[in-house]
């Protein structure tokens, strides 16, 4: 596919149009994608534990837009994790025809990239920080770095900020929002004036 973004994608929260950056780099992908598909999102983790709930903030702020859109999995009410992780994405393939999945999950990562949101082709390996084996999910992924890896890592998912996280919880889902929803009305509409000045 010819597309204008660079894999993996990198963005830090902190920066101050992060939102419009990362919803740019995912609409340029979805305006690849056939027709036919629908956009499933999966986000992966717990509200047990501070660093694993960035997934099911993202669901729970992906499911305040209310849209028709897209169909999300995982929130802080019915989160996905390891334990039905593979009952959710049977659920998913029974019911939707043609998916494109995207996975949200947490991961550890070196000191320079905490705060940073990965937009990466191909799935993401959820459990893979901790030493767990579970299935791949997504055709793309989006993995939010809320701590350092390397030693004691369910220690410090325990230990990670729970502001660090919402903040990046409400970037993802205000991005995918706008590359889902809003991006492509101004697309249309803008088509549409263009339409009109060659009439």
């Amino acid at each position: 596919m010819e597309r204008s973004i660079q894999w993996p994608f990198r963005i830090a929260v902190t920066d101050p149009g992060a939102s419009v950056k990362l919803a740019v780099q995912l609409r340029d992908y979805f305006k690849l994608l056939p027709s036919d598909m629908r956009v499933a999102i999966v986000c992966i983790g717990t509200d047990r534990s501070t660093g694993d709930s960035l997934g099911p903030l993202v669901g729970s702020a992906l499911r305040k837009f209310h849209s028709s859109i897209f169909d999300v999995y995982g929130t802080l009410e019915d989160p996905v994790h390891a334990m039905n992780l593979d009952e959710t994405m049977e659920r998913l393939y029974w019911t939707t025809r043609n998916p494109f999945i995207i996975g949200v999950d947490a991961c550890l990562g070196n000191s320079a990239n905490v705060g940073s949101i990965l937009l990466g082709e191909g799935p993401l390996h959820p459990g893979s920080g901790v030493g767990k084996k579970l299935p791949p999910v997504g055709d793309i992924h989006l993995s939010g770095v809320v701590n350092v890896g390397g030693f004691m890592e369910l220690a410090l998912l325990q230990s990670t900020r729970l502001y660090l996280v919402t903040r990046m919880a409400e970037l993802i889902a205000r991005s995918l929002h706008l590359a889902l929803v809003l991006l492509p009305r101004q697309d249309d509409a803008a088509h549409l004036r263009l339409g009109q000045l060659d009439a």
